[in-house]
């Protein structure tokens, strides 16, 4: 039996949990009393102006799906977003047919293809089922249920299995056989992909100027460390009448301390296994277990070196806010990671321990047990290149030099600048010499080297300053300095 046979027959759905009323009631309707007419929607009928006329029916008795998209189920009302959508299919069907079964997809981006929409892909399967009892497809509006060659695609299917496509943009089945159809297709197509581009631009630079600017919470998890408290009602009018209040972080009494330490022992030395470890035979809480409900997706129970790392990287621990950290498009507001231009909520390390963190070298212990340990490590930066200088053991003392990139994957005859080299010791000692002593206050030259050492480098970092040295001197300069 073809599908212009079935076409004639009293439709029987196969799934009458997918078979829902054209218009489904809210919990505000009332049903007229049983037995009565309804006087008021007779009433409006005949407000309507006399020209217009119902459409004819042909006697196809077409059997149709319907299909309709939202994209979110937060910020959009599924029952009136669906309401509209299957008032359009049925004003475009009336006439020719009646939907028969419905498919709606609720949480789902148009850019998802059909096949990997879960709606979408039931009536793809259940409508080419030799037992199908479905004619046709309707959808309510173009820009819902297609984006680039989502159409083309589904048509090009629905011709194989002998299924008509229809749309309001055309009044009826669409034929790309038909010139002004193929012209109207591609202009749909082209304003359905401009109009993803242009949500997607709005929505990225909106959010990267609320993190910037206002320094504005902008949702996900809170960061280890941290908790959320209430930040007073939302700027926008419409959404705080609806009663949606914005949120900050504050620091969180149990795990703030912990994330204190973290910072502490990455700048005494320590790697970032050895801070796992101490928290793990401390018996501190890993983040899935000390907020369970947030991390459901997470199921190890102890620190981890990743996990320690990821925080000790977080500039949210300096009181600034961040966004769109791990940015991977390269055009427009996606592309720049967002930081907040003043301190939004309560640091847990000040910006200067954040960065010489980010430039800390754990001690390894050389073959004797004993750790080398470099003071100036992270702090001296090449004149040429710009690189940080390299930490290297030499002749029982802690060097810094630079190979400007320089690998032994190249050629030993490659031209290259001749490689920086500097001993701790001397520029320990041509710092004193050109501040006056002034920067080891506090320290005498009977206390160990070491010590000086120490002293000078957390001076250095306290004032926010790195060493630039081009093998001919050296001068200091500010870390967020051009």
């Amino acid at each position: 039996m073809n599908r212009s046979e079935r076409a004639v027959m009293t439709p029987q759905p196969r799934h009458p949990s997918s078979v829902i009323p054209p218009h489904p009631p809210s919990r505000y309707e009332t049903a007229p009393p049983a037995g009565t007419a309804d006087l008021l929607a007779q009433w409006m009928k005949s407000k309507k102006p006399t020209t217009t006329t119902a459409r004819p029916d042909h006697g196809s008795g077409l059997r149709f799906a319907f299909y309709g998209r939202t994209s979110t189920t937060r910020h959009q009302d599924r029952v009136s977003s669906q309401g509209w959508q299957r008032d359009m299919a049925d004003e475009l069907v009336g006439g020719h047919g009646h939907v028969v079964a419905t498919y709606f997809d609720a949480g789902t981006s148009r850019r998802v293809p059909w096949r990997q929409r879960p709606q979408a892909a039931q009536l793809m399967t259940e409508t080419s089922s030799p037992e199908s009892a479905i004619d046709a497809i309707v959808v309510g509006e173009y820009e819902r249920a297609f984006t680039g060659t989502q159409f083309s695609a589904l048509y090009a299917w629905c011709t194989r299995h002998g299924i008509q496509l229809w749309l309001p943009e055309t009044g009826g089945p669409v034929d790309l056989g038909n010139s002004d159809h193929r012209a109207l297709m591609s202009l749909l197509a082209t304003q359905s992909q401009r109009e993803v581009l242009r949500a997607r631009h709005r929505v990225l630079a909106a959010m990267h100027n609320q993190a910037t600017q206002q320094g504005r919470y902008l949702g996900g998890r809170p960061p280890y460390g941290y908790r959320l408290v209430d930040a007073g009602p939302h700027p926008n009018p419409a959404d705080a009448r609806w009663g949606r209040r914005l949120q900050r972080l504050t620091p969180d009494p149990r795990t703030a301390p912990h994330v204190a330490w973290m910072f502490r022992q990455r700048l005494a030395g320590h790697s970032v296994a050895s801070i796992a470890r101490h928290l793990n035979e401390r018996g501190i809480l890993c983040p899935s277990n000390a907020d369970p409900d947030r991390n459901r997706h997470r199921t190890r129970g102890a620190w981890t070196l990743r996990t320690v790392a990821v925080i000790l990287a977080n500039p949210r621990y300096t009181g600034r806010q961040t966004w769109n950290r791990r940015a991977t498009d390269t055009r427009g507001p996606a592309a720049t990671p967002a930081l907040s231009a003043k301190v939004a909520h309560p640091a847990l390390v000040t910006e200067q321990d954040f960065i010489a963190a980010q430039q800390i070298r754990a001690a390894r212990p050389a073959s004797d047990g004993r750790a080398r340990r470099f003071a100036l490590a992270g702090l001296i930066h090449c004149g040429v290149c710009d690189r940080r200088l390299d930490s290297h053991w030499n002749h029982g003392r802690p060097t810094y030099r630079c190979r400007h990139g320089h690998t032994s994957t190249q050629r030993a005859d490659q031209p290259r600048p001749k490689t920086l080299y500097i001993r701790e010791d001397h520029l320990i000692d041509q710092i004193n010499i050109r501040l006056g002593g002034q920067i080891s206050d506090g320290c005498t030259r009977l206390e160990p080297a070491r010590t000086r050492h120490r002293h000078v480098a957390a001076t250095l970092r306290d004032s926010g300053k790195i060493i630039v040295y081009d093998g001919t001197g050296w001068r200091l300069k500010e870390i967020d300095s051009s």
